[in-house]
């Protein structure tokens, strides 16, 4: 004996083949053996099938002792002895005594057969194996496992052929196949109308969805039961009968007719037991050929030739080794290497990825990437969208050691949604499905048991709001009873639930939505007066006891919606209104007649106070602003146009005031959270989303503009964390203002950037070298005034090239040109420190007026700055380098005119002054260096003060405290003249 035949033989130790056609009690047969031992695994094709088997074994050992594993679901007790799984998801690591797997002539499946391959070929109980499937699968077995034992089951009732019957006279508890899901939505619709109502079952839906739909059916709320393929795998259905309404399906490669076996395992699913079922077709699909009926009847089908097979052993060492060991093929004789399936796609996409190669780079790391292959593509939306959800995953794993929460919370939001109709909901379905699969992966989330919780909620509300619709739209239950009770003359009895619902005689009419009662549309004539006279006895009662809970209703039960709509637990129960002053809007109660008299009063009361809490605690800095009793003089003006202009105002609207502002002033407002800008005075905190939403809603309100284009869009652009945004031309530019934002020609950018932005700009302008030979930093020039863009200016604004350029023209800078020879190959510089002193000085935080705005040309500066000639190449150099010719932008201060220059010119003999190092004087009316005589205006410099003739009397100025940072600068100053001279 051989050592492949030695080795096929010891497969076959304690293994048990028991097959045969449905209806034949092998799953019933595998938990009862597994039951009689002290553990067990058995893994089942579907995760609903594994969930029934799963309540039945807790029905029978008790919750502590039985553990439930699917790739979306993990219920794990402390000690678990028997576990029930998805073939896909079955422990390969378990020690058990028993162990099944169901299906398994599922091996011949293109796409899931490999796994179920694997499972057979090496998953073993110690004492005992159970193989659980058709009968076409035994020759294949007894070839690669000799020696196995087979035990075949017979069908406990019969089948027979029915024939062809129209849609609309098939028998009660009949189930109608379709394989898509318009098929199956029309199908029903004509059963709705025709006979009442149908359940439907797709195999796109979640479990609890079809258990659901199953459930109408086995309860006899309907007698028809429209469904896919899907019907045929493991529902355990009290079906009469079968119709075929088609019978050619996609089988993800082509369309195809379905094979005997396939018609067999879904024909099989009529009759239960010891009760007797029938099959045949309806619709516009051809009878059964006499052939196709034998084979059906007696439930002989021709055997699988080959099972699917991957390589298990494969090799981390690489992602390309990865993909070499998947393309072994077997070399047994009745596998065959099963086709490319979704995971191998994605690590063929990652493969091309030059980021998910650089991460991918030991063993462990390939390892990983392969397991995040493994995510499912619910979504069928395309390959390369698929891919980059499990690229996006594997780099925050590698990057991060764990999904980030924020992210993880972001990507399930997305599906948290139980509006819209049937595929709508569908397609959330499939995607909460993808995150809840992520969240049980232990390793992979920082707090998976959280978001187990979290992602299963989610899918369970999408599920219960899915079997809604479908019963909605599928089943007219309420008109069958409704009228049943009008015939019979009872008296309609009616409810209102915790979520709102009325139901007559437990069926639905209608919604409470917060104070008002939206009934169906649908009920007309006697039903209509019917269900309404049953409603309004039980809404009275209802709305003021909602009217008592929302007056005790805590503020997080409050929400504000963008719409402006006030919600509370989810219902609209109020509308805002533009008030006196925009900060301070009014409310209307969005209610019935119902809600009147003392508990109209008290609804009022608690929906005003909490607006008012809310938009006092958003806005808290505008509220102080406007109530600060330590602003004086003109800073109570300056706050009073703060927020007036709802907390971000450019500082030349104002540049008056804000210098006669003196330092106690400034003070009182910097307490208050004011900062004082080159561009802008504004009020940081209010920049933040919330506050930033709050304030757009409010001026839009306040400027009758709820439908403004932008409203949302632009709040939404400002918490993204986006520091500038092309301009819309549609959205009104007051509205960038208010989010934030200020329009710069064709972008629009946020103040707190642009304030970052004169901070870098300011020192390279300001730039001199103390001694000689020392070179500029990156973006200052030599000769000083003037300054060249950087990568860390175009960063922080999010753009470059010509938007950079018009920002920066928008802010009143001048461009030149020139062109200067540079060596070809120039050598990597060390990087240059800002001298100290450098950087124009602040005080307390005050950002300097806006160099941009300063003239170029009509300052005096302290002291002149000499030009350095350019240096001439000596005679005795040699290997002089390449040169060439490149044309440098240079962007200077640019000039302005009329009052606005006066009132700049002034500003920027400060500005100048300070950059020199010398302290501030803020005096708005004297200019001159500190301690030196001079005039009025610009200041002058010493030989000007010599010559001038009729000056009017120095003022003396307000001796300085010697401890402030003043007395400190003009120190300085002081020094720096003496080491000049």
């Amino acid at each position: 004996m051989n050592k492949n035949t030695l080795h096929r033989t010891t497969r076959s130790r304690s293994v048990t083949a028991i097959l045969g056609p449905t209806n034949t009690g092998k799953t019933h047969l595998a938990i009862e053996r597994m039951s009689a031992y002290s553990s067990g695994l058995i893994g089942l094709p579907l995760r609903l099938l594994a969930r029934e088997v799963y309540g039945r074994l807790v029905e029978k050992k008790g919750p502590d002792l039985v553990a439930l594993i699917t790739g979306e679901e993990k219920i794990i007790p402390k000690n678990p002895r028997f576990w029930v799984s998805t073939v896909e998801a079955m422990p390969k690591d378990l020690d058990v005594d028993f162990v099944a797997i169901d299906e398994v002539q599922l091996a011949g499946d293109l796409e899931r057969g490999h796994v179920f391959t694997d499972r057979i070929l090496h998953l073993r109980g110690r004492e005992e194996t159970l193989l659980l499937g058709s009968s076409t699968i035994r020759p294949l077995l007894e070839k690669l496992m000799p020696g196995l034992n087979v035990i075949t089951r017979p069908r406990m009732s019969i089948l027979t052929y029915a024939g062809s019957k129209k849609i609309t006279r098939l028998p009660r508890r009949s189930a109608i196949v379709a394989f898509s899901s318009d098929e199956v939505y029309a199908i029903a619709e004509l059963i709705r109308r025709q006979r009442g109502g149908a359940a439907v079952v797709l195999g796109s839906l979640s479990p609890r969805t079809r258990n659901a739909q199953v459930d109408l059916f086995q309860n006899g709320d309907v007698d028809w039961l429209i469904a896919t393929d899907a019907v045929g795998m493991g529902l355990n259905l009290d079906v009469d009968h079968i119709a075929f309404a088609g019978h050619r399906k996609f089988d993800g490669y082509q369309y195809r007719q379905l094979t005997p076996s396939e018609t067999g395992q879904i024909a099989g699913r009529a009759g239960r037991h010891l009760r007797d079922g029938t099959f045949g077709v309806t619709g516009r699909v051809p009878g059964f050929d006499d052939e196709l009926v034998y084979q059906l009847e007696s439930h002989e089908f021709e055997p699988l030739k080959v099972l699917q097979w991957r390589n298990p052993n494969l090799d981390f060492s690489s992602i390309r080794a990865l993909l070499r060991s998947l393309e072994h093929s077997p070399r047994e004789e009745g596998l065959t290497k099963a086709p490319p399936a979704e995971d191998i796609g994605v690590l063929e996409l990652a493969n091309r990825d030059r980021d998910i190669l650089s991460l991918a780079t030991t063993q462990e790391r390939v390892s990983l990437l392969w397991d995040t292959c493994q995510v499912p593509d619910y979504r069928k939306i395309a390959p390369a969208n698929h891919a980059d959800l499990v690229t996006g995953i594997y780099s925050h794993l590698i990057r991060d050691g764990a999904i980030p929460d924020d992210w993880f919370n972001s990507q399930i939001k997305l599906a948290d949604k139980t509006d819209g109709d049937i595929d709508t909901l569908a397609n959330r379905i499939a995607h909460i499905r993808t995150w809840t699969f992520v969240a049980n992966r232990a390793d992979w989330l920082n707090d998976p048991a959280h978001w187990q919780e979290v992602t299963r909620g989610i899918e369970d509300r999408l599920s219960d709001a899915l079997h809604e619709r479908l019963t909605q739209r599928f089943v007219d239950r309420r008109t069958s009873v409704l009228m049943r009770r009008l015939r019979e003359n009872k008296m309609l009895e009616a409810e209102i639930t915790a979520t709102g619902d009325v139901l007559v005689e437990g069926q639905h009419i209608g919604q409470l939505h917060g104070f008002r009662f939206a009934p169906d549309a649908t009920a007309e004539g006697q039903e209509e007066k019917a269900v309404r006279a049953a409603a309004q006895k039980a809404l009275a009662s209802e709305i003021e006891n909602r009217a008592e809970r929302l007056s005790r209703a805590p503020n997080e039960e409050f929400i504000l919606s963008a719409d402006g709509t006030l919600r509370w637990q989810g219902e609209s129960i109020a509308r805002l209104i533009a008030g006196e002053q925009t900060l301070r809007p009014s409310l209307i109660i969005l209610a019935d007649e119902q809600l009147t008299g003392p508990a109209r009063d008290m609804v009022q009361e608690r929906l005003d106070l909490w607006i008012k809490t809310h938009i006092e605690t958003l806005l808290k800095p505008l509220f102080d602003l406007e109530q600060g009793e330590e602003i004086e003089g003109i800073a109570r003006g300056v706050a009073y146009r703060l927020t007036e202009s709802l907390g971000i105002l450019e500082r030349q609207e104002i540049s008056d005031d804000i210098r006669q502002l003196d330092q106690q002033m400034r003070g009182s407002l910097r307490k208050l959270g004011v900062r004082f800008g080159a561009y802008h005075i504004y009020v940081p905190a209010l920049l933040k989303p919330a506050p930033s939403q709050l304030l757009a809603q409010l001026w839009a309100l306040k400027e009758g503009k709820g439908e403004i284009k932008g409203l949302t869009e632009l709040p939404q652009l400002s918490a993204s964390g986006r520091t500038s945004v092309p301009v819309d031309p549609e959205i009104e530019g007051a509205l960038y203002r208010v989010v934030g934002f200020r329009v710069c020609g064709p972008r629009a950018v946020r103040v707190d950037i642009l304030e970052r932005l004169a901070d870098i700009i300011r020192p390279l302008v300001a730039w001199k070298p103390l001694e000689e030979g020392i070179e500029p930093p990156e973006g200052a020039l030599t000769e000083g005034g003037a300054f060249t863009v950087t990568v860390s200016m175009t960063s922080l604004l999010g753009c470059a090239g010509e938007d950079f350029t018009n920002i920066l023209k928008s802010l009143g800078y001048r461009l030149e040109t020139r062109e200067e020879q540079r060596p070809v190959a120039k050598k990597p510089e060390a990087p240059v420190e800002t001298p100290e002193g450098a950087e124009a000085e602040q005080v307390e935080g005050e950002t300097a007026a806006p160099v941009a705005e300063e003239p170029a040309t009509e300052e005096a500066p302290a002291e002149p700055v000499e030009e350095a000639a350019p240096a001439e190449a000596s005679d005795e150099e040699a290997g002089e380098p390449e040169m060439e010719t490149v044309t440098v932008e240079i962007w200077r201060p640019g000039r302005f005119g009329g009052r606005r220059n006066n009132n700049e010119r002034q500003r920027n003999t400060r500005s100048g002054n300070e950059r020199r190092g010398g302290p501030r004087n803020n005096n708005a009316q004297q200019r001159r260096n500190p301690g030196k005589p001079g005039g009025k205006g610009r200041g002058f410099s010493k030989d000007q003060n010599r010559g001038q003739q009729g000056k009017p009397a120095p003022r003396k100025d307000k001796p300085l405290d010697p401890d402030s940072p003043f007395a400190a600068l003009m120190s300085l100053k002081q020094n720096l003249e003496k080491g000049d001279k």
